[in-house]
C-alpha cells in the first residue's frame, strides 16, 4: 500500500516546501482538496506550481469540484497540468454537497449529479481530440493517453456507481468501520459496466503530530472545515502515533491500494515524524 499526504491548506506560501520534504522522505502522492467559498488554494493552481517544485511525487485533486467548472476550461487546464507535471497529475474529482459552494458558482446543487456524468464524458471526449459541443481544437492534448487517471469520491450510491462507468478508481473519505459496504456497490458497478481488473482505492485519514500547539491547530482546522456537517468532532483528526500505525495496518488489511493522510496542522515538520510512523 502506498501512503499520500494531503497537504493543509491554511498558508499557500508553504505548498512547494511540504511537497519538497513529502517527495524527499518518498511519499507516493501530494493532495488537496477543493472548495469554492473557503479559505483555501486553488487546487489545480496550486498543484502546477508544485509541480515545478517536485519531479517525482504524483499531485491529485481530492476531490475537485468538477461541477463548479466550466468543461472545456477544465479540460484545458487539466491536460496543461498533466503535461506540466510529465504525468503526474491524478484528477479526483466529485459533486461536493455544500450549497454555498454551489450558489457561489451559479450551479444548481440538484443537478449536480448529471452535470457530472456529462462533464466527464465530455473530458475524455475532448483529451482524445474529438469535438465538443461541435468544436473542435481545444488543447493541448494531454501526454497521458486519453487523459490523466481519474478517481471519484462520494458517499451516494449514485457517486459510487459513477466509478464503473466513468472512473479508474474510486476515493474512500468514510471511516474503515463503514467503508466495506461503499467498496463493495463500486466494485458491483465496476463489474455491471464490464470493466477488467479493479478499480485503485484511495483512502483517507486525517491527522496531526507534533507538538501542542501543532495539534491544537490542527484540531481547530479540523473543525472549522466540517463545521457545516453540525457533528462536534467530526473528522477529528488521529495524533497519537501508535494510534496511526495501526490504523495504516488496518488499511493495508483492507486492501487500499493507497491511504491519504490529510494532515490539518500547519508545521511541515510533520512529514518526518509521519513517515518515521509509517514506515
Amino acid at each position: 500500500m502506498e501512503i499520500g499526504l494531503g497537504l493543509p491548506i491554511s498558508d499557500p506560501a508553504l505548498l512547494p516546501e511540504w511537497a519538497r520534504l513529502a517527495e524527499e522522505h518518498r511519499f507516493a502522492t501530494v493532495a488537496l482538496l477543493d472548495r469554492l467559498v473557503y479559505d483555501n488554494p486553488e487546487p489545480l493552481i496550486a498543484l502546477a506550481a508544485l509541480a515545478g517544485a517536485t519531479t517525482r511525487i504524483r499531485l491529485q485533486t481530492e476531490v475537485l469540484l468538477g461541477p463548479l467548472r466550466s468543461t472545456a476550461l477544465l479540460a484545458k487546464q487539466v491536460a496543461t497540468l498533466d503535461r506540466m507535471s510529465a504525468g503526474r497529475f491524478v484528477l479526483g474529482v466529485g459533486v461536493g454537497g455544500r450549497e454555498d459552494d454551489h450558489v457561489a458558482a451559479g450551479v444548481p446543487l440538484n443537478r449536480r449529479g448529471r452535470l457530472l456524468d456529462a462533464q466527464l464524458a465530455d473530458l475524455r471526449k475532448i483529451w482524445r481530440g474529438e469535438p465538443y459541443q461541435a468544436i473542435s481544437g481545444i488543447g493541448p492534448r494531454p501526454l497521458t493517453a486519453g487523459g490523466p487517471p481519474i478517481l471519484i469520491g462520494g458517499f451516494a450510491p449514485e457517486a459510487l456507481r459513477r466509478v464503473g462507468r466513468f472512473a479508474d478508481g474510486f476515493i474512500c473519505a468514510a471511516p474503515l468501520a463503514w467503508a466495506g459496504g461503499l467498496v463493495r456497490t463500486v466494485n458491483e458497478s465496476w463489474a455491471e459496466a464490464g470493466r477488467e481488473g479493479r478499480p485503485r482505492l484511495v483512502c483517507q485519514i486525517n491527522t496531526t503530530v507534533g507538538d501542542a500547539g501543532t495539534i491544537e491547530r490542527g484540531r481547530r482546522a479540523v473543525a472549522g472545515y466540517y463545521a457545516f456537517t453540525g457533528r462536534p468532532g467530526w473528522g477529528d483528526p488521529l495524533t497519537d502515533p501508535a494510534r496511526i500505525a495501526e490504523t495504516v495496518a488496518a488499511y493495508r488489511e483492507f486492501g487500499a491500494d493507497e491511504l491519504i493522510m490529510y494532515c490539518y496542522g500547519d508545521d511541515p515538520r510533520q512529514i518526518e515524524l509521519l513517515a518515521d510512523i509509517v514506515r
